[in-house]
């Protein structure tokens, strides 16, 4: 037998993007206003599921000096418009891009204020 035929073969999932927005606290360097205490962050991240956009969303931005404290998913494009979410051309197309680089895109950092 060969090794091949050993290994079961694994389905490919396909990448779909997903809509997550990640609260994060403070951290030195992580250049939020300076009266900030923190931040949301709305990103379209990549994945084959929810789990794997979520965990790659935050080792990207704790590499980019960033502290996740919590996310909350709002699901796939086709999931947010079953739920009656309106989605315009420019929101699409950053999706879009996340989807073809496979990539984490932040589209909005709102910081928050006392």
């Amino acid at each position: 037998m060969t090794e091949d035929a050993e290994k079961p073969k694994r389905e490919k999932r396909p990448q779909q993007v997903y809509t997550l927005v990640v609260e994060v606290g403070r951290k030195p360097g992580d250049g939020l206003p300076d009266k900030a205490t923190g931040a949301a962050l709305i990103c379209y991240a990549s994945g084959v599921d929810e789990e794997e956009a979520v965990r790659e969303t935050v080792a990207i931005l704790k590499q980019a000096d960033l502290a996740p404290l919590d996310v909350s998913g709002y699901g796939t494009l086709e999931e947010r418009l079953k739920s009656g979410d309106e989605i315009d051309s420019a929101e699409r197309k950053l999706m879009q891009r996340a989807l073809e680089e496979n990539s984490v895109i932040v589209a909005q950092m709102t910081p928050f204020f006392d």
